[in-house]
């Protein structure tokens, strides 16, 4: 019996093995529904990333752009575009996300006007607000005029001065999205934490301290690394503000690859995006990690 029972598996095998693999009628339209975001994530995001890390595989594009005064410039703009301008960011979305928390009639519609920055598109936003600092003809230096009698500043022409003022607009501009995100956290947090505290006779400070932060702590430090990876790649602030000017002195990573293009120097422009990476890999690895918790 052993024998023939050894025979028959040893015969069932390969007839097991020879069946065609078949898709069920799930599987199927699983697969013809997937198959097009894969199409696309193919074309528009592995081959896109792909040749441009191909066209900036030379080491003598690395060493050039170590010999760029600019290329360092424009290292140290990210950095102070980065820490100064997202910490000012959060802080004030932190502190707006209360305010907008309040159940009163001018706030709701308050709250309609503030997000109208976000929601309108960045190229005549931005281009407007550097039309506003014109030194001949804007309506801040006529405004100015009026009230001292005495010509504005030539807001764009300084360094220091245009990259503070593309810093304020990035603000401005996201500063809704992440308000929105924070309130949202807020909203979710029990009534019933802060009644007990008022019952124990706490503060706002002190209801902000032990209810509001620990419950929103992890979203907070969520969101922070989101808008780090963000801001990397946002380059509407700066280049439709400045230009990079003056002087190629306000580019950050994001925008010194367009002015390597502008010179025709596409391996340059795309060396300069790939020296981004060592900003970005570590916090999608940070953010991967926190959301896989």
């Amino acid at each position: 019996m052993s024998g023939t029972h050894a025979v028959t598996a040893a015969d069932a095998a390969p007839a097991a093995a020879s069946q065609p693999f078949r898709l069920s009628a799930w599987q199927a339209w699983g697969a013809i529904l997937i198959a097009p975001y894969l199409l696309v994530f193919l074309f528009f995001v592995i081959y896109p990333v792909g040749y441009g890390l191909w066209l900036a595989r030379s080491p003598a594009s690395y060493a050039h752009l170590a010999a760029d005064p600019i290329f360092s410039r424009a290292v140290v703009n990210t950095l102070v575009f980065l820490i100064v301008g997202i910490n000012i960011k959060m802080a004030i979305a932190l502190g707006l996300s209360g305010f907008f928390t309040h159940e009163r009639r001018w706030i709701r519609w308050l709250s309609v006007l503030f997000i109208l920055p976000w929601a309108v598109p960045s190229i005549p936003t931005i281009l407007s607000v550097r039309f506003m600092l014109n030194p001949e003809w804007g309506v801040v230096n006529q405004t100015i005029f009026r009230l001292t009698g005495e010509d504005g500043p030539n807001w764009l022409n300084d360094p220091t001065l245009a990259l503070s003022l593309a810093i304020a607009v990035h603000i401005w501009k996201s500063l809704p999205f992440w308000t929105l995100i924070l309130l949202a956290g807020r909203l979710a947090i029990a009534s019933d934490l802060y009644e007990a505290a008022s019952v124990d006779g706490a503060t706002r400070w002190q209801k902000f301290l032990h209810v509001t932060w620990p419950s929103m702590r992890t979203l907070y430090v969520t969101c922070t690394i989101l808008s780090m990876i963000w801001t990397l790649g946002d380059f509407n602030s700066v280049y439709l503000l400045t230009g990079g000017g003056p002087a190629d002195l306000t580019h950050v990573l994001a925008t010194l690859g367009i002015r390597y293009l502008r010179l025709d120097q596409i391996d340059h422009s795309m060396a300069a995006v790939v020296c981004a990476m060592p900003f970005i890999l570590p916090l999608v690895y940070v953010l991967m990690r926190r959301l896989s918790k």
